[in-house]
């Protein structure tokens, strides 16, 4: 395909807007647009070459009673300068995951000497996340701590909505930035990573809970913040940014009780209304950035995750657009589901296409569980990973035209910011894409929705893919992780397996990454990182260390091609 005129210009303006720092992996997807893709080429994984633990507390949070023998954490991505390398570690107290407020959470510099990664400075931080809630109401898994790299300094997340400026190099505490005023409000949270420009503005989201009720009563305020490098700030309430949205008091449409299964109960049934509760920014969300400035973001009311909104500003934080999530998929019933009437499909005469649970067509959610941030595309379109139950768990990769407009979807995208990697006059996504096995298809009743999806439904197995998506969000190819082995390394470096996983593992890697050449770097929950090359062949793995759930965790590439990886709690650096 040759280069079409518009193409090369957008894709010009994008690596117009890197900032220098952004050669290396300076934040969340490496770019202000979250595109996880660098212009190295990426080593070959055949060495260990570093082991670093930076969270002592993986054991015991893989061992909680609430967590199910999962590692549910999210972590930040290493960000990479150089010779350095920058990362979040946790120190403090582990009091159960129900209270991970107890921990300390550290920003440390490391660099290469001698073939070592030794420690240079490091910084201990007052922030704490958000309180623990449940799935679907507040997080149940531990909510990011995620610095970013500018220039010469780093930014880093602090108490009450506040940001910690630091040279670098050596750590030295430049300023410390209060959008909120010097009272730092316990109950007042910087959420999600930090995301800067090619001028050196940051951008993050903040929210304000009630000190009592934080899930299930109103959210008191949220705002998207602007930091520019002279430390002006400019701040707008989410209120602002989704003019027309549900105000906090409205009704919205509920789900129906699961003692009516199968769903609809009849083909015109109505779900009862809940509260909306006010829109603040989904948990875990990084504010992504086009090149002619829009700032995009996801809002979420707060008590009603359905009504959820893709957010563009201009850069002065003004109300650009919204474009709402809701009603956009047309894949449930006698679709992605098997056949009404039978087990896993809705109730007979059903309309085809509807969520089962509310009977019309489906909405992305965006779930405080979730690290999906948008992603902005070279031709301009915005990306971004939404929640859907009712097609196994999966979700939806959702895709939006610059202007606002609803254009696609792909069903998967829960948890996940893709990978963009641009060739030939266009670009491809690169997705994890796992086909639950373990889960009903819309509903946790047995009877109605077996979990056993092979059997019920022969045309949609249990399978766990990495995926590469045209721009159109068509699959060009598809690799399969079917490895059944749980292996373990003992204490002398020692592999041991056993055979326990029929169907594969799951890819539990939040953000895959690409590099120049279009090679795909990627963890699963088996414990490996694997490499995909472009035509969508395995041309390695290496084993890191099993750890089931472990693996919510990005990637990051170095100019030299050494490949950051993270699993258990341990940051591997990898390469020949």
């Amino acid at each position: 395909m040759s280069r079409s005129p518009w193409f090369a210009i957008l894709l010009s303006l994008l690596t117009a807007s890197l900032p220098a720092q952004a050669q290396d992996w300076g934040q969340w997807g490496r770019s202000p647009q979250h595109t996880n893709a660098t212009n190295a080429v990426g080593q070959t994984a055949s060495r260990r070459l570093a082991d670093v633990i930076y969270d002592p507390f993986a054991n015991a949070e893989k061992t909680d009673p609430s967590s199910g023998g999962d590692l549910l954490v999210h972590y930040q991505v290493p960000l990479l300068d150089g010779d350095s390398v920058f990362m979040e570690f946790k120190s403090g107290a582990f009091t159960g995951i129900q209270h991970w407020e107890t921990q300390l959470w550290s920003e440390k510099r490391l660099k290469w000497v001698r073939g070592r990664l030794r420690e240079q400075w490091s910084f201990t931080s007052d922030w704490k996340p958000v309180p623990h809630g449940d799935f679907g109401n507040g997080p149940s898994w531990e909510p990011v701590f995620h610095a970013v790299l500018s220039g010469k300094y780093i930014y880093i997340p602090g108490a009450g909505g506040s940001v910690f400026k630091l040279t670098k190099n050596d750590g030295r505490r430049v300023a410390r930035i209060t959008p909120f005023g010097p009272a730092l409000d316990p109950h007042t949270f910087l959420s999600g990573p930090i995301t800067a420009d090619a001028k050196g503005n940051i951008y993050y989201n903040v929210l304000k809970l009630d000190a009592g009720h934080p899930w299930d009563a109103d959210v008191v305020n949220a705002w998207l913040v602007k930091v520019m490098p002279n430390r002006t700030v400019l701040t707008a309430t989410y209120a602002s940014l989704t003019p027309g949205a549900p105000a906090g008091r409205d009704p919205c449409l509920g789900v129906f009780n699961s003692a009516d299964l199968p769903f609809p109960p009849n083909p015109n049934a109505v779900p009862p209304s809940v509260t909306c509760g006010s829109q603040r920014p989904g948990l875990n969300v990084a504010p992504a950035l086009a090149p002619d400035g829009t700032i995009y973001t996801l809002a979420v009311a707060h008590l009603s995750n359905r009504s959820s909104y893709l957010v563009a500003a201009n850069s002065d934080l003004t109300p650009k657009w919204t474009s709402s999530l809701r009603d956009r998929l047309h894949d449930g019933c006698n679709v992605l589901l098997p056949p009404n009437g039978q087990p896993g499909g809705c109730r007979v005469g059903a309309a085809t296409g509807v969520d089962p649970a509310q009977n019309r067509p489906g909405a992305g959610r965006v779930l405080d569980d979730s690290s999906a941030s948008p992603v902005v595309a070279p031709d301009g379109a915005i990306f971004y990973g939404a929640f859907t139950r009712y097609n196994y768990y999966q979700g939806h990769l959702m895709k939006w035209s610059p202007d606002g407009e609803f254009l696609a979807a792909y069903p998967f995208g829960w948890d996940d910011t893709p990978a963009i990697f641009v060739h030939g006059g266009t670009y491809s996504l690169l997705t994890k894409d796992n086909q639950y096995g373990g889960v009903g298809s819309y509903c946790d009743d047995e009877a109605v929705c077996p979990s056993d999806r092979t059997a019920t439904n022969p045309s949609f197995p249990e399978g766990y893919f990495m995926t590469r998506l045209s721009s159109d969000l068509e699959v060009e190819w598809r690799w399969q992780n079917s490895n059944p082995l749980s292996c373990a390394r003992d204490p002398h470096g020692q592999v041991s397996c056993v055979a326990d996983h029929p169907e594969g593992f799951e890819w539990c890697v939040n953000a895959p990454a690409v590099d120049k050449k279009g090679v795909v770097y990627s963890n699963s929950e088996d414990g490996n990182l694997y490499v995909i090359r472009p035509d969508g062949t395995l041309r390695e793995h290496f084993f890191l260390n099993l750890a089931l759930g472990a693996a919510y965790t990005p990637l990051a590439i170095a100019q030299d091609g050494r490949i950051y990886a993270q699993n258990d709690g341990h940051l591997f650096v990898l390469g020949k």
